[in-house]
C-alpha cells in the first residue's frame, strides 16, 4: 500500500500502481469526469499514469491553469491527427499549449503544399469527428534507439533533431487514435473531453526560430470543454480587437513607431506624454508620502560595473552590445539597480539611515529579439517606475509589506479588481548557471518573502525557476476589464548585490553589516502600463488621466469668443481643455469628440453665453444638463484631485 496525501492534508491508502483517475473515482464519479491531469509531488502527470510510491497529489480540472494547459496541449495533438489525415506525409516540429493567448499551436512541414483558411474549416470538422471517438491518450516510454529507428523510418528530420538532445529514460511517445508523436506530455485522459474547437489562424514560423532555417506552417487554435465557454472566449477576443492598444494608440495620438528610429523604440506623442506625466505625478506623490528620495542616473555605464553586479554574464543576452570609448567598454543601461547601489555607497551609512528608499523613473534599454517586439508590451526602450530599498533584515518584512500595500492602492485607483502575486523561486538544478550559487541564502530569502505574503493575506502562487538571478521575486499578474491577463510589475528581494558592491552600514553594535535590498516597480514601465490602460479602459481614460479632459463645442462661430472664454477659465483651473473651432455642425463635433474619448463636452450657444453656463455632455452617457461654468469647474477639479475612476 502507498500513502496519497491530498491538498487538504488528508492521507488515503491505495495499492501501488493506482492512478490519479482511480483516486478521483474513489472520491466521486462526478469529480472523476472533471479530472484532466494530476500534480504528483509538484510535477504534472497524466491522470492515467500509475503512481508507484507515496505521493502528494492534486487533481487538476479546468479550473486549474495546469489543467487548461494539459487540455490545450492534448488539443494540439488532436489537431495534428486531423492534419495528418488531410495532408498525408506532413512532418511535425512542436505543438505547445499557450497561456497567452489562450490555446495551442503546432508547427509543421507540409512540403510543397499550402494550407488555406478553407482548410481550417475542414480540419475543425475532422477534429470534432476524432474527438467524438473518445480515444485515450496513451503514454509509452521508449528506448532511444527504438525512437531513432521509428523516426528514421519516416524520414522525419525534425523529431530526429529533438531526439539528439535526449537520453535513454527521457523519451516518451504519446498516441491517440491513429496519431503517434514524440512528446513528454502530459495529456488528458481521452479526446472526448474536447467538446468545442476553433482553429484561429495560419502563420509562418522558422524552424527553431532561426530565419536561416526552413519556414514551417504554424496553425493556431483554441478549445474548451463546452461550446458556451468557446463562444464566450471568442466574444472576448472580438472585444480585445477593439481594445488593442496599438489600434487605440494610433487613433488617440498616444504613441507612434518609426522605422528610422528603430523597432521597439516608441515615440510618445503629446497625448501620450500627458499620460506619462500624470502617472509620474501619481508615483512621485505616493513615494514622497512613503519616504522615498528621488535620484537620477546616466543611461550608460562601464562594463566593470555590470561585471560587479553580475548582469554580465547572467543578463548579457538582454543587453545591447558594448560601445568602445577611450579603451573602455560601455553598455546602455538595462537596469537601474547598479547605479542606485553606487548612490547608496557614495556616503557612509549607519543603521539610523535605514531604510533608505531611492526612487527613479529610469530609462532602460533591453535588447528584445525582433520577433518578440509587440507594440508597447515588448519594447527596447522603457521607462521604469523603479526604486530600491536598502534595509536591515529586521526591517525587511515591514518594507516588503509596504510595497505590496502600494500595489493595492494603485489597483484601487485604476479599477483593477482581479490580481495575483506570483512568487518566483530559483531552480536548485541551475545554481551557478542561471542563478547565483548561494543555496542557503536562496531558501532563507524565499521563506522571508513567502511569510510576508501569508501574513498580509495577499493572493499568491509559487512558480519554480522564474526568480531573478540574484534572488526571489514577485511578479504581479493583473486582469483587465475584459479578463485579459497582464504582467504588470515586479517586487524583488536581493541578497547578492549588496555583497557584490561591498555595500555596508554600521549597525547598532558599531559593526559593518550588508543591507538587504528590495527592487520594486509598482507601476512597471510607462510602455507596458499605458498599453494595459489603453485596453483596460478601451481608450476611455478617467478624467484625471485623459490627455484632453474637456472639449468646448460652440454651436456656431458666433459663439466662438465665449467658447474661448470658457477654455481660458478651465485652463486657469489646470483643466486640460480645447475648443473645437471647426466650421462644422454641432452634431459632427459631438460625434468626433466621442470618438476621441474626451471625458467631457461643453456645448455653448446663445442661452449658455447669456447665462454664463455650459451644456454638459459626459463621454458615453450623453446630456448631463446645464451648469454654471464655475460649478462645472469645481466639480471637475474635485474629480481630478480624487483621481476617480469614473
Amino acid at each position: 500500500m502507498i500513502n496519497i496525501t491530498l491538498p487538504d492534508g488528508a492521507v488515503r491508502q491505495y495499492e501501488s500502481g493506482v492512478t490519479a483517475l482511480d483516486i478521483a473515482k474513489s472520491i466521486s464519479e462526478g469529480l472523476a469526469r472533471k479530472v484532466l491531469a494530476a500534480q504528483v509531488n509538484g510535477e504534472v502527470w497524466d491522470a492515467s499514469r500509475p503512481i508507484q510510491q507515496d505521493a502528494q497529489l492534486k487533481l487538476l480540472t479546468w479550473n486549474d491553469t495546469d489543467g487548461q494547459m494539459t487540455f490545450w496541449h492534448s488539443s494540439a495533438h488532436l489537431m495534428a491527427e486531423a492534419v495528418e489525415s488531410v495532408f498525408p506525409g506532413v512532418k511535425f516540429w512542436v505543438g505547445p499549449a499557450l497561456e497567452s493567448p489562450k490555446g495551442f499551436y503546432y508547427d509543421m512541414d507540409l512540403g510543397d503544399r499550402k494550407m488555406t483558411e478553407e482548410d481550417l474549416a475542414t480540419l475543425e470538422k475532422k477534429m470534432h469527428e476524432l474527438s467524438k471517438q473518445g480515444n485515450a491518450y496513451v503514454r509509452k516510454e521508449m528506448p532511444k534507439q527504438e525512437a531513432l529507428n521509428y523516426f528514421s523510418g519516416k524520414g522525419d528530420e525534425y523529431k530526429l533533431d529533438l531526439l539528439a538532445n535526449l537520453a535513454d529514460g527521457e523519451i516518451t511517445f504519446y498516441s491517440q487514435g491513429n496519431f503517434t508523436d514524440l512528446c513528454r506530455g502530459p495529456h488528458i485522459p481521452h479526446t472526448g473531453l474536447i467538446k468545442a474547437i476553433k482553429l484561429t489562424s495560419i502563420a509562418g514560423a522558422y524552424w527553431k526560430g532561426d530565419e536561416k532555417n526552413k519556414q514551417l506552417t504554424r496553425v493556431y487554435g483554441v478549445s474548451f470543454p463546452s461550446q458556451k465557454e468557446l463562444d464566450e472566449h471568442l466574444t472576448m477576443l472580438e472585444e480585445a480587437k477593439k481594445r488593442d492598444h496599438r489600434k487605440l494608440g494610433k487613433e488617440l495620438g498616444i504613441f507612434t513607431m518609426d522605422d528610422d528610429v528603430g523597432p521597439g523604440l516608441p515615440l510618445w506623442l503629446p497625448n501620450g506624454t500627458v499620460i506619462i506625466e500624470e502617472l509620474e505625478k501619481l508615483a512621485k506623490e505616493t513615494e514622497l508620502a512613503a519616504g522615498y528620495k528621488r535620484v537620477v542616473t546616466p543611461h550608460i555605464a562601464k562594463e566593470s560595473m555590470y561585471l560587479t553586479s553580475g548582469h554580465l554574464p547572467y543578463y548579457a543576452d538582454s543587453m545591447f552590445p558594448a560601445m568602445e570609448m577611450d579603451g573602455e567598454k560601455y553598455y546602455l543601461k538595462a537596469m537601474n539597480c547598479p547605479h542606485h547601489h553606487k548612490i547608496f555607497d557614495a556616503e557612509p551609512k549607519s543603521y539610523k539611515d535605514l531604510p533608505l528608499r531611492l526612487a527613479e523613473y529610469g530609462t532602460c534599454y533591453r535588447y528584445e529579439q525582433s520577433g518578440e517586439l509587440f507594440g508597447l508590451m515588448r519594447v527596447r526602450c522603457l521607462h521604469m517606475n523603479d526604486a530600491h530599498i536598502y534595509c536591515t533584515k529586521e526591517q525587511f518584512a515591514q518594507e516588503f509589506k509596504a510595497v505590496n500595500e502600494m500595489y493595492l492602492k494603485y489597483f484601487k485607483i485604476f479599477g483593477i479588481e482581479k490580481y495575483v502575486m506570483r512568487l518566483s523561486l530559483h531552480d536548485p538544478a541551475k545554481l551557478g548557471q542561471k542563478y547565483i550559487n548561494e543555496p542557503e541564502l536562496w531558501l532563507e530569502t524565499e521563506e522571508l518573502v513567502r511569510q510576508v505574503l501569508i501574513d498580509t493575506k495577499v493572493p499568491f502562487v509559487e512558480v519554480k525557476g522564474e526568480g531573478a538571478f540574484y534572488g526571489p521575486k514577485i511578479d504581479v499578474q493583473i486582469w483587465s476589464a475584459i479578463g485579459r491577463e497582464f504582467t504588470l510589475a515586479t517586487n524583488q528581494v536581493d541578497f547578492a548585490q549588496g555583497r557584490r558592491f561591498k555595500l555596508s552600514f554600521t549597525n547598532q553594535q558599531n559593526q559593518p553589516e550588508v543591507p538587504l535590498i528590495i527592487h520594486r516597480a509598482p507601476l512597471g514601465t510607462h510602455e507596458r502600463f499605458i498599453g494595459f490602460l489603453l485596453e483596460h479602459y478601451a481608450g476611455r481614460f478617467p478624467l484625471w488621466l485623459a490627455p484632453v479632459q474637456v472639449k468646448v463645442l460652440p454651436i456656431s462661430d458666433k459663439f466662438l469668443p465665449y467658447a474661448r472664454e470658457v477654455e481660458t477659465r478651465l485652463k486657469q483651473a489646470d483643466i486640460r481643455a480645447e475648443v473645437d473651432d471647426r466650421n462644422e455642425k454641432i452634431g459632427k463635433k459631438i460625434r468626433d469628440t466621442e470618438l476621441m474619448r474626451v471625458p467631457y463636452m461643453l456645448v455653448v450657444g446663445e442661452k449658455e453665453m447669456n447665462e454664463q453656463q455650459v451644456a454638459v455632455r459626459r463621454q458615453g452617457k450623453g446630456d448631463a444638463g446645464a451648469l454654471a461654468v464655475d460649478d462645472f469647474i469645481r466639480a471637475a477639479v474635485l474629480e481630478i484631485k480624487e483621481r476617480k475612476s469614473e
